[in-house]
């Protein structure tokens, strides 16, 4: 590996931090804005649900976010503040379907403590002004002029160091807000400031409310008519206004989230740290507030927000579990709940940690994480693909044009055709169609308008009565010739029948007619006339492969004149066509006979092709299909390497298909139904052909991560309990059924003792197999442990069986197998310890030898005799262990004061770490130094802000590493975070590097960030101490959005690199390979 470094994300962050309703596309839509850390996300609410419109990056981490209208407007804008203190104003233009920026700023300042408690951003509810509260003792105020635009701001000295929530409250003549405090004795107040802006000064409000509950933290505005503010606390809820106060008890717990009802306030959703969900309700008379009720509901995942949405359906999302759309029910169900969860949404955050494993020896890594937190913590496996759920081991066609579902599937051999349908209990049978020739291969069948089938065979066309069965009428190929590609919808027939003829059919009732025969100048290898446009039933284009010329073809319809002839270049002829529509634009699908894809826009008007790509999908012939799911279209590419091709952000995505044990078997035909009844509820089926089977499935949702049982794990984990007022943890290490991932078996540990760190390893002169659990005592009383334990674990007839264990002074807070021996880091000191026989011929561990000088050893890594170390505060330092003396030294450190989060080796000179800073670096041994001292620093020679808190690196790769692929070759670091985001870092060569450099400084002049955010100073390396421009890294996330970019921008580039626009592209489609991943939507 090198210094210069690749980082691109593979899985989008799914951890959602902030969520808001409001009418942000348009005055009469209701939309919820999800916020994912870095990312936006607009939902539009219609009659099916939420339907994604927008998911864009945001050059910056997300501190806060509010929908506001100011005086004038429509429709909502969009207020965002980032932590490193940049804010804007969006806007939602609905004629290009964009986000434009209305308003952008800088709002640091040189001098100021950054609060401890968060950043706080809010706007005044008659939109007269933003506050924001970013340092300790400064409330920062933007105010707004008479027609809506921002002014310069300002700040106000506020006397309240340790705030812990401010809001705005409805009603005021001047703009006022309520401050939730702590003082210096750790008692809770509230107080209220009016804002005035022509002194730039606070006046003393109406009121203020002194010792609170002592777990206050949380503020609800209420709106007009009762207004005041509701003021959550572990034990009590405050109702406060100037001319009132209610308060109630309620159980012990800590609000993460609320969510207001209705328009007036009375009625909000409280959710708390357990993931229990409550109803406040405020009582009043008029405007007059009598009192407050407290109702639970039922249990959600662990809520970081909570919107409400429309006609009791509410938006739950979540930072430690899956996110849920839920529906709260007039009637409990047997449970005594009244949720109902309606729909899921895959978070991977936090992974707290993960490792890569090829579980079904393919070459293709899989990874499996510790995902989420407290009850909704889960083990998950993650791998690039669809899943398809296997129903029974055996092309679907309905019985009536206007039968929702479809009743034959037509399954065709080389001498004869079959037809199976569902019966009367959901069962498939083989029945007949008496019209249907059975005796002969049947080259096309579809559905056609007047409840009638179409079956092409090499002799022709027959068209059969979809009720009766009954044969209706036939077209019947020249004497001497005969069909050999075909393709259908509802109304019209494409046919070849050999020699270059091109036939025309059309459908009517009762009746095929030649509406036009023309013969090309070579032979036809494929054809595709699918509906694209406004019109269902009718195409007005058709496309056309072609042999010898290799050349892809767009005719007219019904006249058959040539529009369009693209050549596909090379040797390899297309094998499928399809034209097809995603998000309002059409394509044409070209697929190839050695498994490449050709896409390319097409102007259904003109027939033009533009925009021209490729992709490589397998390596073997492919067939386009296309399916809906959930009212969006989608493609079913079959072949050796099966996938679904979908679309997001107007960007076509690849999505493999995990079939079990069948992945690289190629696929004769695969043909997807429209939705087949069974037990009252509508599946999508999948039929795929393989060698001597045939298969049908329902396919997983498009937007839904393929999650697989693998072999056996072992993890530490924790379960909390609780008892009348107290709660508790228990630690276990816990073994998983290679299956069913049920805990087969389970190892309690002792009270306050936490699992810190586990491995799998076999020592030195032992054959067998070990995991080994570092652990430490946690006690009340102690700042740092002093004790832990080394556990070292068989696993016999299914069962943990302690071998034996080794106290430690101090948490074990990682375990590395080492030259067959067993490394710990145990507080501040390393320690290796090795792995001995009893006279009694038992095992047990033995120290050998250390080394101090950590402030926290927390993270470890090994290649060789080096040892590289991540210390709680001293960033990276490089450990030798000399064999011969038996001892551990240090070689060299890096000097700066990093707070390391994760260490890993690139290399035999170069080290990786992450810092609590969200950025990455990379350093390097000194080993030609002149001097000692030289040689005793590690140089810093790779600097990069990810935005992301980096919890574990992992050596492996996502994808197959394919002989035919340079990137293939390339080395990959694999990383998960908080926020659910795995990532790939790979070490490029130099030439390479600057090439892609050279691209990036290009793209950054094309592709401005959102709110006129700036991706360099986004990337650029930053702590309190310094910021500098990132070295070293390039942003793979950037450089592969240039295959998203126009063709007219692509040769803006390509005129600014001088590198023709295909080289850029090829190069480019390439690097995206180390991400497929990625192409998984959660």
């Amino acid at each position: 590996m090198s210094v210069w470094n690749y980082v691109v994300t593979a899985h989008k962050p799914t951890n959602i931090t902030h969520s808001c309703v409001g009418n942000f596309t348009g005055s009469q839509e209701l939309n919820l804005i999800v916020v994912k850390c870095t990312r936006i996300e607009i939902h539009l609410l219609c009659r099916h649900g939420l339907q994604p419109m927008l998911d864009v990056p945001i050059y910056g981490r997300i501190a806060t976010v509010e929908l506001f209208r100011p005086h004038g407007e429509t429709q909502d804008l969009l207020f965002i503040a980032t932590e490193r203190y940049k804010f804007c104003v969006l806007q939602w233009d609905s004629e290009k379907s964009e986000l434009i920026t209305r308003a952008m700023g800088d709002v640091s300042d040189r001098i100021g403590r950054p609060t401890d408690n968060g950043q706080i951003g809010i706007i005044d509810p008659d939109c007269r002004l933003i506050g924001l509260h970013l340092y300790d003792g400064l409330f920062k105020v933007i105010p707004f002029d008479n027609k809506g635009q921002l002014k310069e701001a300002f700040n106000i000295r506020l006397e309240e160091l340790q705030v812990l929530d401010i809001k705005f409250l409805h009603g005021c003549l001047r703009p006022t807000i309520v401050v939730l405090y702590q003082d210096n004795k750790d008692a809770r107040h509230a107080k209220t400031y009016e804002i005035v802006l022509k002194d730039k000064d606070f006046v003393e409000g109406p009121w203020s409310q002194p010792n609170l509950d002592n777990g206050a933290e949380l503020l609800i505005p209420v709106p007009p008519p009762l207004c005041g503010v509701i003021i959550i606390g572990e034990e009590t809820i405050v109702y406060c206004s100037a001319s009132g106060f209610k308060a109630i008890p309620i159980k012990p717990s800590i609000t993460r989230a609320y969510g207001r009802v209705d328009g007036d306030g009375s009625r909000y959703l409280l959710g708390d740290h357990t993931g229990l969900l409550h109803l406040l309700v405020i009582t009043h008379e008029r405007e007059k507030v009598t009192g407050l009720k407290i109702e639970l509901l039922g249990e959600t995942s662990v809520a970081s927000s909570i919107s409400y949405l429309d006609n009791a359906v509410v938006f739950i999302g979540s930072s430690y579990g899956d996110s849920q759309l839920i529906k709260i029910n007039l009637q409990p169900n047997a449970e005594g709940s009244y949720v109902e969860v309606l729909e899921r949404y895959v978070n991977l955050g936090p992974i707290v940690d993960f490792c890569v494993v090829d579980l079904e020896r393919q070459g293709q890594g899989q990874v499996v994480t510790c995902s989420g937190a407290y009850k909704d913590g889960s083990l998950r496996i993650v791998r690039n693909g669809i899943g398809i759920n296997e129903q029974v081991d055996v092309v679907i066609v309905r019985s009536a044009t206007d039968d929702p579902h479809d009743t034959f599937l037509v399954v065709s051999f080389i001498s004869e055709t079959r037809v199976l349908a569902m019966n009367i209990e959901d069962v498939l049978e083989e029945t007949e169609i008496e019209g249907f020739n059975s005796n002969i291969q049947t080259l096309f069948c579809h559905d056609a308008v007047f409840d009638q089938l179409v079956q092409v065979t090499s002799g022709g066309v027959r068209l059969v009565s979809s009720t009766t069965r009954e044969f209706r009428n036939e077209w019947l190929a020249p004497a001497g010739y005969s069909v050999n590609v075909a393709t259908a919808n509802a109304t019209q027939v494409l046919l070849a029948t050999g020699g270059g003829n091109l036939v025309y059919l059309e459908i009517g009732d009762g009746v095929l007619t030649e509406v036009k025969h023309v013969q090309l100048d070579y032979d036809i290898s494929c054809l595709g006339i699918h509906l694209i446009g406004d019109n269902s039933q009718y195409s007005q284009l058709a496309a056309v492969g072609m042999w010898t010329d290799i050349t892809v073809r767009i005719f007219s319809l019904p006249e058959l004149n040539l529009i369009t002839k693209e050549s596909v270049g090379g040797e390899i002829i297309p094998r499928s066509v399809l034209l097809c529509s995603f998000e309002g634009i059409s394509y044409l699908l070209c697929a190839l006979g050695d498994g490449h894809l050709l896409n390319f826009v097409l102007n259904p008007s003109t027939g033009e092709l533009m925009d021209r790509k490729k992709v490589s999908l397998g390596t073997q012939p492919i067939a386009l299909h296309t399916f809906s799911s959930k009212n969006v279209t989608h493609v079913f590419a079959a072949s050796d390497r099966p996938t679904v091709i979908h679309n997001s952000n107007k960007k076509l995505l690849y999505s493999n298909v995990n079939l079990r044990s069948h992945s690289y078997v190629p696929i004769q035909l695969g043909c997807i139904s429209r939705q087949v009844k069974k037990c009252c509820c509508l599946l999508m089926l999948l039929a795929i052909a393989k060698e001597g089977e045939l298969t049908i499935g329902t396919i997983d949702d498009i937007q839904k991560l393929h999650i697989q049982q693998t072999r056996t794990f072992a993890i530490c984990s924790l379960r909390y309990s609780q008892s009348s007022a107290e709660e508790y943890e228990t630690h276990f290490v816990r073994l998983l059924d290679d299956q069913t991932f049920e805990f087969i078996s389970q190892y309690q540990l002792d009270q306050f003792e936490y699992g810190c760190s586990i491995l799998s390893c076999s020592f030195s002169d032992d054959n067998n197999v070990y995991y080994c659990v570092g652990t430490g005592y946690v006690m009340p009383e102690e700042n740092e442990p002093t004790k832990g334990r080394i556990l070292v674990f068989a696993v016999e007839d299914g069962r943990l069986q302690l071998i034996t264990e080794k106290e430690t002074k101090g948490a074990v807070y990682t375990l590395n197998s080492f030259n067959g021996k067993l490394l710990a880091a145990i507080n501040q000191k390393i320690q290796l310890y090795k792995w001995v026989l009893r006279d009694d011929s038992s095992r047990e561990l033995q120290s050998e030898s250390g080394h101090h000088g950590h402030i926290l050893a927390l993270y470890v890594q090994t290649r060789g005799d080096f040892i590289v170390v991540g210390d709680l505060m001293k960033s990276i330092s490089l450990l030798i262990y000399k064999n011969e003396e038996g001892a551990i030294e240090e070689r060299a450190r890096d000097y700066n004061a990093n707070w390391m989060s994760a260490v890993e080796i690139l290399d035999d000179n170069i080290y990786l770490g992450a810092e609590n800073n969200f950025n990455l670096f990379t350093v390097r041994k000194n080993s030609d130094g002149t001097t000692d001292e030289e040689r005793a620093r590690l140089e810093v020679v790779g600097e990069y802000h990810l935005g992301e808190f980096v919890n574990r690196f992992r050596q492996g790769s996502l994808v197959m590493r394919l002989p035919d692929s340079d990137v293939g070759q390339i080395p990959t670091i694999i990383f998960g975070t908080v926020n659910g985001v795995i990532g790939v870092i790979a070490s490029l060569p130099h030439d390479q590097y600057v090439f892609l450099d050279k691209l990036q400084t290009n793209l950054r002049k094309v592709i401005k960030g959102v709110g006129g955010l700036s991706h360099e100073q986004w990337r650029s390396f930053y702590n309190e101490k310094k910021t500098i421009e990132s070295r070293n890294f390039l942003d793979g996330d950037l450089v592969e959005s240039f295959l998203d970019l126009s063709r007219s921008r692509m040769e803006d580039i390509s005129k600014a690199m001088s590198v023709p626009v295909e080289e850029l592209m090829k190069r480019v489609e390439e690097l995206t390979r180390f991400s497929w991943l990625k192409k998984l939507k959660e």
